[in-house]
């Protein structure tokens, strides 16, 4: 889901707190006569209620540089020269590769596709070496630079096969001894930080190795291939790998970035994606069985973010890393369509694979379980254990498509791949999808859908600000036990600015003792995406980011990880009671404003209507005194009031408030130029909070209602598709009832949404587990206010005091970020307290806190 505007900007105040650390003891701080209090009870002697253990996850999809050039350890970029313009128009087959002729040596560099490794990896490149001087061949810069340390072995590997020593035409193809190669690690200035030696002997495809081992570290070295052979050599699959893998595995994960992932402790993985599954086009799906067996014999392809895979992290590489991290494989495979989008179709691109393939392709979503759990006799777990893997994966759940349209052609498809999984495989929980958001038409069919196939799970997804969190903290109490359970499978928190800030992390923390209340039908949840390279990201914000050399954990992937460390089986409810007497007052939402993005237009005949009264008649024949424009280039021109700039946005608001939650906004407008058409505004609170009726955005395609909270914007309500066109007058008016929106296009209805606006939403959250393996008690609680606030806490049954461990996330600038240059602003800090029956602890400020309890 991606947003096509910017974020109006308004300041904020930093402020500072004293960190709370270190691990020696910790008394509870007594609270303040200007503290609020909260009185929360949980009995203990309660047997709770079940919930799930697979609570929180992540997911993986190859977006940002995820895979290759992140946590694939291949060092060589395009390895395979099968990169292509498909994926971007400056792309070729020679991307990422350089010509290096060392003291007089000449040749040419040929990519060629006559006789190749493999079907599935056509291209190769000749190299012929003409006059050899010191050295003819390639160069290879990796991904942003190669990063090695000193002392550390790197595996070098090509393949190759000789065509001809010599003169191209002047031997009768005989050949006269190996063709020779040095393979050299080299710094930005050429000087060498190792070298080592091979031969390509024969014609007929072979494997060269060699290892090379730096004599010091260097964070942006280059891998050179230097023919010294007069000839022609065919090569292809040029490689450089760490030995030091994850785990020491070969064709391995990165070990920092694998590491920062398991320590997480996720309870499954989900892999490939994401829009990766569906693709771009029918062509550009992820078909699971191209990603197995030998790397050179995989099926390289663009995907859709704008990129390529090589697939050298591919399914067995994924269940490799699931079960190394003890966590469960969660594959998801393509329904049978393509992305709606696919084609620059804007959402209505979607096709089906033909019904003459499903069976073919029905039969390969099944032969992925035999894969994963079939005998190493079969057809398909033998290519498991030649892979190294005798032993079957462990496999409960399949997922099925992705964020579809859920449309007749999806309906069909999907159909016959559940129905087949469910008759072969009743053992395999299958996943649904139910469309791209939170609600709207793909939600409610989607649902209605799972409801007529009686589907074990859905798969929901939404990004929005982090303000929605707290409003809708009881959506899942809300839900139907004896309906799919749901799997969260992409969520996040967008703050203003797609940063990851601790307001947004708090967010998703104070979400997640919601899912853990709810674990009855919420059965697992994963932030998404995983993983940011820097300076290569096409979507923010992510968990994890990292450099060739660095890695940087958000505040966000604290909040992770303490929940699934500190996750329980049992949730034990709570009796919570808060001091009223900080309530806050509702803030008025009553101004309305005039704007456009990139566009020029006039306005006339404004009118606003509060309970039946008129409050402005406004026709611009006189002065403009009523307007504050804000962005923009805004006049009194010829009895129009006009915006002449193409400003993003460029916005004018009307200085006289409703007054009132019930109102009507009406005017006349008119696109003199620009790509666009109008903003007008409603329910305006402040710079950051607002309303808008976009019509003709997203390039003049569709019209759409947004709205703007604490600086982030969300869509509300089905779009419309529609233009604006310039040179004609429209009549447009928004009815503002309560919590009701309606907004109409000369006289008709095009948009209608039902809202709360911007009162003050829930600002604690707290839940209450049992760890039934240790017996001991968590409670997580997150505080969103800008100041202290006293938790006066009972717990029968509690039978004496005891030492509890306590951990604490926050920081008193809500809008504070770890980055690169400051990785550990936010971080988890340890103490401990003596906690008994009843005790009296203070909540810092914008911060979550765990406490757990060892209370067997």
């Amino acid at each position: 889901m991606k947003g096509c505007h910017r974020i109006l900007a308004a300041g904020s105040l930093l402020c500072l707190w004293p960190t709370f650390g270190g691990t020696g003891a910790s008394p509870a701080v007594p609270p303040s006569s200007g503290t609020p209090s909260i009185r929360l009870t949980i009995d203990l002697r309660q047997p709770g209620k079940p919930i799930s253990t697979n609570l929180i996850g992540v997911f993986f999809e190859d977006i940002n540089y995820a895979a290759d050039g992140g946590l694939y350890a291949e060092l060589v970029q395009n390895r395979s020269f099968e990169y292509q313009p498909t994926a971007r128009p400056d792309w070729t087959a020679l991307t990422a590769w350089e010509t290096v002729r060392c003291d007089g040596a000449e040749g040419s560099v040929v990519v060629a596709d006559a006789f190749s490794i493999h079907p599935n990896n056509p291209h190769y490149v000749v190299l012929e070496t003409r006059q050899p001087g010191r050295g003819f061949g390639l160069r290879n810069r990796g991904y942003d630079g190669i990063a090695v340390e000193a002392g550390k072995p790197y595996d070098f590997s090509l393949w190759g096969r000789q065509l001809f020593t010599g003169n191209r035409w002047g031997n009768s193809g005989v050949l006269d001894g190996p063709a020779e190669f040095t393979v050299l690690l080299q710094d930005s200035r050429d000087e060498v930080l190792a070298s080592a030696t091979v031969a390509i002997r024969g014609r007929e495809w072979h494997r060269a190795t060699a290892t090379l081992v730096p004599s010091r570290s260097e964070s942006e070295a280059r891998l050179v291939l230097l023919s010294h052979t007069r000839g022609g050599v065919a090569v292809d699959e040029i490689s450089l790998f760490p030995r030091a893998t994850f785990k020491n595995r070969r064709n391995g994960l990165r070990a920092d970035l694998a590491q920062a992932i398991a320590d997480l402790k996720p309870r499954f993985v989900r892999f490939p994606g994401g829009c990766l599954v569906h693709g771009y086009g029918l062509n550009n799906m992820y078909r699971w069985p191209r990603t197995i067996g030998p790397v050179e014999q995989r099926r390289s392809q663009p995907n859709l973010w704008g990129y390529h895979q090589s697939m050298g992290l591919g399914y067995l590489e994924y269940f490799q890393f699931c079960e190394d991290i003890g966590a469960e494989p969660v594959p998801v495979v393509p329904a049978g369509v393509c992305c709606q989008n696919a084609d620059h179709q804007g959402g209505t691109g979607q096709r089906g694979l033909p019904m003459e393939e499903m069976p073919a392709y029905v039969q390969e979503v099944l032969d992925l379980v035999e894969w994963a759990k079939g005998p190493p006799d079969s057809k398909w777990g033998s290519l498991r254990a030649a892979a190294g893997h005798p032993e079957p994966f462990h496999l409960k759940y399949i997922a099925v498509g992705n964020e579809e349209h859920i449309t007749p052609v999806f309906r069909e498809r999907f159909r016959m791949i559940y129905e087949a999984l469910r008759r072969k495989h009743p053992e395999i929980t299958v996943i649904g999808t139910v469309g791209p958001s939170h609600s709207g038409p793909d939600y409610d069919a989607g649902w209605a859908f799972a409801d007529e196939l009686r589907l074990p799970m859905v798969d929901e997804h939404y990004y929005v600000p982090p303000r929605w969190f707290w409003e809708n903290l009881m959506r899942y109490d809300r839900y139907d036990r004896q309906r799919s359970r749901v799997y969260l499978g992409e969520y996040a928190a967008h703050d203003a600015g797609r940063r990851n800030t601790l307001r947004s992390a708090l967010a998703e923390a104070a979400y997640l003792t919601s899912l853990e209340r709810n674990g009855d039908v919420v059965a697992m949840a994963s932030y998404a995406p995983l993983l940011g390279k820097r300076g290569r990201t096409q979507w923010n914000p992510n968990l994890i980011y990292f450099s060739n050399t660095q890695i940087l954990r958000t505040i966000n992937y604290y909040v992770q990880q303490l929940f699934s460390v500190h996750a329980g089986d049992t949730y034990l409810s709570a009796t919570l009671a808060e001091d009223t007497t900080f309530a806050r007052p509702s803030p008025a939402e009553d101004r309305v404003f005039l704007g456009t993005w990139d566009t020029q237009a006039e306005f006339d005949d404004v009118r606003l209507v509060v309970e039946g009264r008129t409050v402005v008649a406004e026709d611009f024949s006189g002065p403009t005194d009523r307007w504050e424009p804000i962005f923009g280039t805004w006049q009194l021109q010829n009895g129009v009031y006009q915006q002449q700039s193409r400003e993003t946005p460029a916005l004018s608001l009307l200085k006289a408030p409703a007054g009132a939650s019930r109102y009507t906004f009406s005017l006349k407008a008119r696109k003199t130029g620009g790509s666009e058409g109008f903003l007008i505004g409603f329910r305006y609170h402040d710079a950051q909070n607002y309303f808008w009726w976009n019509l003709g955005g997203w390039g003049n395609t569709r019209h759409a209602i947004e709205k703007a909270t604490d600086g982030a914007k969300q869509q509300l309500g089905p779009e419309r598709i529609g233009r604006i066109e310039p040179g004609r007058w429209y009549d447009l008016r928004v009815e503002v009832d309560g919590m009701i929106a309606r907004c109409y296009l000369n006289g008709h209805l095009v948009q209608e949404i039902e809202d709360a606006g911007f009162r003050p939403p829930p600002d604690f959250a707290h839940s209450a587990v049992r760890d039934s393996a240790t017996g001991d008690v968590i409670l997580k609680w997150v505080n969103n206010r800008p100041s202290a606030r006293s938790v006066q806490v009972g717990l029968p049954g509690l039978p004496s005091r005891i030492r509890a461990t306590v951990i604490h996330l926050g920081h008193q600038d809500p809008l504070i970020v770890n980055d690169f240059d400051s990785p550990d602003r936010v971080v988890p800090q340890t103490n401990f307290l003596e906690v008994a029956e009843n005790f009296a602890y203070t909540v810092p400020p914008y911060s979550l806190t765990v406490l757990r309890i060892p209370a067997r």
